[in-house]
């Protein structure tokens, strides 16, 4: 699995955040997603899978 993001359609709910911590954060500032695991393993590609459904910005594309 391979995650990208999209800053410029990110609109900072964190949805992704709470969903996976270990793969998201924000920015303090503006509250824009951070990538912090492009290649996440096994054990978390469901709930990766998730946050990108759910987030409301479609910022989070996903690939096998």
């Amino acid at each position: 699995m391979k995650v990208t993001i999209d800053e410029d359609k990110c609109c900072g709910a964190g949805s992704c955040v709470l969903l996976a911590p270990e793969v998201f954060d924000q920015r303090e500032d503006d509250g824009i997603v951070i990538l912090l695991d492009a290649e996440p393993g096994e054990d978390r590609h469901a709930v990766v899978r998730e946050a990108a459904a759910v987030c409301p910005g479609a910022a989070i594309a996903v690939s096998e």
